[in-house]
């Protein structure tokens, strides 16, 4: 009878030596700058799932994919959308912080996960907007807090990733469940507005463009995914 591979064999010890050092160095960066972090603590694998769903579930198994993710972090989505690609896909990994641009240049060349897919892969250590618009993408995964912008940024952060959508591609982006209830009660009247302010637009966008939305409780905290698709008449202008 043919062995089962161990749970705990060295693969497996690597990957949870490689996350614990990741969660440290996440922490360390969200207490600094957490607002452009949304929390403390890295994504899990279930919401990495969820989130790289229109790269594992795409419509022509023959077509590659041009994927772009944007806020990487330290590569917690990352994992779920390398694990999902195919052999002729292509990703960009935006991230503003250069911290963590660094570290995931580092996890491509060593993360078990992630080397797979360093000859396709880039990371940009910049703004989203500042990519540009001379590419375009099948699938953009977004892991922007957008609870900690503003409504303008948000509306312009969703615009932009319209822009350079092919049509007929998916954006997919996540939130933290339960967010706007907690601040109602602990934050700030000025907080809570802004927030307030900011998940209208989502909603406005979500109620034209959206086509699934998933809890996530296997989280911290627990999330919910949403998934738009830019209609196929629409130009990526």
């Amino acid at each position: 009878m043919p062995e089962t591979p161990s749970s705990t064999g060295p693969l497996s010890a690597l990957r949870l030596e490689e996350r614990l050092r990741d969660t440290g160095f996440f922490l360390n960066q969200a207490l600094r700058t957490f607002n452009a972090t949304g929390s403390v603590v890295p994504s899990s694998p279930a919401l990495a799932r969820a989130m790289a769903e229109h790269v594992r579930r795409r419509p022509d198994p023959e077509q590659p994919l041009r994927i772009m993710e944007v806020g990487a972090g330290t590569g917690a989505i990352t994992r779920g959308i390398a694990e999902a690609m195919g052999p002729g896909d292509t990703v960009d990994l935006v991230e503003s912080n250069v911290e963590f641009a660094t570290h995931l240049e580092r996890l491509l060349a060593t993360d078990p996960q992630l080397a797979p897919v360093a000859d396709r892969a880039s990371v940009h250590a910049e703004l989203v907007h500042e990519m540009g618009t001379d590419r375009t993408y099948d699938v953009i995964v977004s892991g922007l807090p957008f609870a900690n912008f503003t409504a303008e940024d948000v509306k312009g952060i969703l615009q932009y990733y319209f822009e350079v959508l092919e049509p007929g591609g998916y954006l997919s982006f996540y939130g933290y469940l339960y967010t706007k209830e907690v601040k109602a009660v602990i934050a700030r009247r000025a907080d809570y507005l802004r927030q307030a302010r900011t998940s209208w637009v989502v909603r406005e966008w979500i109620d034209r463009y959206g086509v699934r939305s998933d809890k996530v409780f296997a989280n911290v905290p627990p999330a919910f995914v949403h998934h738009l698709r830019k209609p196929v008449g629409e130009s990526s202008s």
